[in-house]
């Protein structure tokens, strides 16, 4: 008797701890909301065919589609032959801004390069792509 108390206090126990939980849950789905979101036009570009060792600029394009400003933290280019610049300020909700990904060929033939996007969006990191043929 005692033994099948103590399992129906324990099952009566068990189903109060999902009620419990639920207030926090709810809190955490607010705090989701007030983030920065990045929406790129795109992340990979076919730059076609370049002259060897002449520089091209490549332009990628995003909004913030968050609810509180975005901060690029970092642009990181996958060789040396590559520079990228980016906004320093913070792009507020709504607005639209530019990557610019300078390219220097070195070497013919065909490419393909990449740059590491860091910000505090809801989804850190990105990788931009960029390619193409150098003649």
């Amino acid at each position: 008797m005692k033994k099948t108390l103590l399992y129906l206090g324990v099952v009566l126990l068990g189903f109060n701890f999902p009620a419990f939980a639920q207030p926090s849950a709810i809190q955490k789905s607010s705090a989701v909301a007030n983030v920065a979101s990045i929406k790129w036009e795109t992340t990979s570009k076919d730059i076609g065919k370049i002259a060897y060792n002449k520089p091209v600029d490549i332009y990628f394009e995003f909004t913030n589609e968050g609810t509180v400003p975005l901060t690029i933290q970092q642009a990181k280019a996958s060789c040396g032959c590559t520079v990228a610049s980016y906004p320093k300020e913070p792009i507020l909700p709504g607005k639209t801004e530019k990557i610019q990904v300078r390219y220097n060929a070195s070497t013919k033939g065909t490419f393909k390069k990449s740059v590491t996007i860091t910000s505090n969006a809801k989804v850190t990191t990105y990788i931009l792509y960029f390619s193409g043929e150098v003649l």
